[in-house]
């Protein structure tokens, strides 16, 4: 438990101004979520959060390294981690209302008798957010370092199969060529 408590800043005694935090990730903080997509995480938050009055915000750099699978061969992808992302958290009365009615995804509502600010769940979503959608060994021609050749020599069969059998006529069609023109 002490281990979920290191991402949590009390902000109460905190001075107006930018205060700076780092945060080491690895797989260990990901065993609190769902099952990962991604191993080998070794990420450094940097987190500048600028106290201000009746507001904060918060910046959050994320830079490191971690392994997915690649979506086309399979064998394991190095990929490096490096992005920004800012929230600003408000003190409101009434926050629950607010976070529901609140269109920006950047802006976050907490109670004004709040004393610490957890930022764990932001860390977990902005380091999913780095990784790319798809993930392959390479984007056009799917030879890089990292890439298995027996799976894309296999995808390669594959390919071709597909091919001939789209250049073979569908006996569905024939006979329909003579309305294909009809309109002229």
């Amino acid at each position: 438990m002490a281990y979920r408590r290191e991402f949590e800043i009390a902000f109460v005694g905190l001075k107006p101004g930018v205060h700076e935090y780092s945060y080491e990730i690895t797989d260990k903080f990901f065993e609190a979520f769902q099952q990962q997509d991604f191993h080998n995480c070794k990420a450094n938050v940097r987190l500048l959060l600028d106290k201000k009055n009746g507001f904060m915000l918060l910046k959050f750099e994320i830079g490191g390294s971690l392994e997915v699978t690649c979506d086309r061969c399979n064998n394991n992808l190095p990929l490096d981690l490096w992005d920004e992302f800012n929230i600003t958290v408000k003190m409101v009365e009434e926050p629950e209302l607010m976070n529901d009615q609140e269109e920006d995804p950047d802006v976050y509502y907490i109670s004004r008798g709040e004393s610490h600010l957890d930022v764990a769940a932001w860390i977990y979503e902005f380091i999913n957010l780095t990784i790319p959608m798809q993930k392959t060994c390479g984007y056009d021609d799917a030879s890089g370092p990292h890439c298995n050749p027996k799976a894309m020599e296999m995808l390669k069969k594959l390919e071709t199969k597909e091919n001939e059998k789209e250049k073979t006529e569908n006996p569905i069609w024939k006979g329909l060529e003579k309305f294909k023109d009809l309109d002229n």
